[in-house]
């Protein structure tokens, strides 16, 4: 079984904020939002269409200020909130190291993969950083959208390969099961990838007209 990372619940929501941010309906053809809709009722809006809608708010829900009812803003708390989580597990998979024998040299290659996740997961926050509203519906908005699906797939890759690892040495004891544990923690959150990449290329098939 393809194993899914501690973090994947943040990598799905991401992907589906930057599906609000690219859009195929501009901000501007949008009915405005009632005056009285506050920032808490923003996350649900953006959390209403996902499956797992309930964890998708209570996961978020600590950005609704900051986000300012901004889908833009809401994508890069969502990739921090992964960045921080990502650094911690390789912080606690670091910690594990002393393992001896198989499990050992699984733990090592389990923090070189998690290193370079936390890059990609940078990268993207750098990326996105940048981004504002008034792009949407632009090849630069599709590009950097296409650049961070791209980096956050490829972190997510990583992960999926820390686990892997000690599928090969036979589970890893106690230590194995504690990293997959934590690693597979949000599987069942993983047939939203497909829903959401498909919904994202119709958009940028009319971004890109």
């Amino acid at each position: 079984m393809t194993t899914r990372s501690l973090t994947m619940l943040f990598f799905f929501f991401f992907f589906f904020l930057l599906l609000a941010i690219a859009s195929c309906q501009s901000s501007s053809s949008a009915p405005a939002q009632d005056a009285t809709c506050n920032a808490t009722e923003f996350i649900r809006s953006q959390c209403r269409v996902t499956r797992y809608a309930d964890l998708c708010v209570s996961s978020l829900s600590g950005t609704a200020v900051a986000a300012r009812q901004s889908p833009v803003r809401l994508t890069c708390a969502a990739a921090s909130i992964t960045l921080a989580r990502l650094l911690a597990l390789r912080k606690h998979v670091s910690a594990l190291r002393r393992a001896a024998g198989k499990k050992a040299a699984a733990l090592q290659d389990c923090v070189v993969e998690l290193g370079d996740a936390v890059n990609q997961v940078n990268r993207t926050v750098k990326e996105l950083s940048g981004l504002d509203q008034s792009l949407q519906r632009t090849p630069e908005m599709a590009w950097r959208v296409s650049n961070a699906q791209t980096w956050m797939s490829a972190a997510l890759t990583d992960e999926g390969t820390c686990s892997d690892g000690f599928e090969d040495v036979g589970g890893g004891g106690s230590v194995g099961a504690d990293v997959r544990r934590r690693v597979e923690k949000s599987y069942h959150e993983g047939i939203m990838d497909n829903e959401i990449r498909e919904k994202k290329q119709s958009c940028y098939a009319d971004i890109e007209r």
